[in-house]
């Protein structure tokens, strides 16, 4: 399936972006204050973490429906590391509670099921190819 996100550099802002998918208008991205934007949105790394988070909460309810498990509910938190970006590092560690299961072996199962989400697998074992090119603006941003 291919997917068209666009992303416009919003007036009037240092670095902020506005990012248009799929009939989604309320996006935005943009840089912390410390990097000299104005923190007015999540930044891109913000974006690329919660996707994880948010994928694994995903895929273990589905799965808990299927199996027609007593799960109420998940939270998710991401914890980031960093430190060790620019040495090629990055470290996410993903902590989750799922509600309304008492069983540690279904609990269990729902966090070995969460490492198979799209987005986990994505991160860490896809090659991903990025290609960038430049058009001739047709009229000023």
């Amino acid at each position: 399936m291919k997917k068209t996100i666009e992303v416009v550099s919003e007036r009037n802002h240092i670095y902020r972006q506005r990012v248009e998918l799929d009939g989604f208008d309320d996006l935005f991205v943009d840089v912390p204050e410390a990097y000299g934007g104005e923190g007015s949105a999540p930044d891109p790394h913000d974006y690329f973490d919660l996707s994880l988070g948010a994928c694994k909460a995903i895929t273990s309810q589905m799965y808990a429906r299927r199996k027609k498990w007593p799960l109420t509910g998940i939270s998710v938190t991401v914890n980031r590391d960093d430190s060790q970006e620019r040495h090629g590092t990055y470290r996410l560690d993903v902590v989750m509670t799922f509600h309304g299961i008492e069983d540690p072996e279904q609990r269990a199962r729902l966090e070995e099921i969460s490492h198979k989400c799209p987005i986990h697998r994505l991160m860490t074992t896809s090659t991903v190819e990025v290609t960038t090119r430049t058009v001739e603006s047709t009229a000023e941003a």
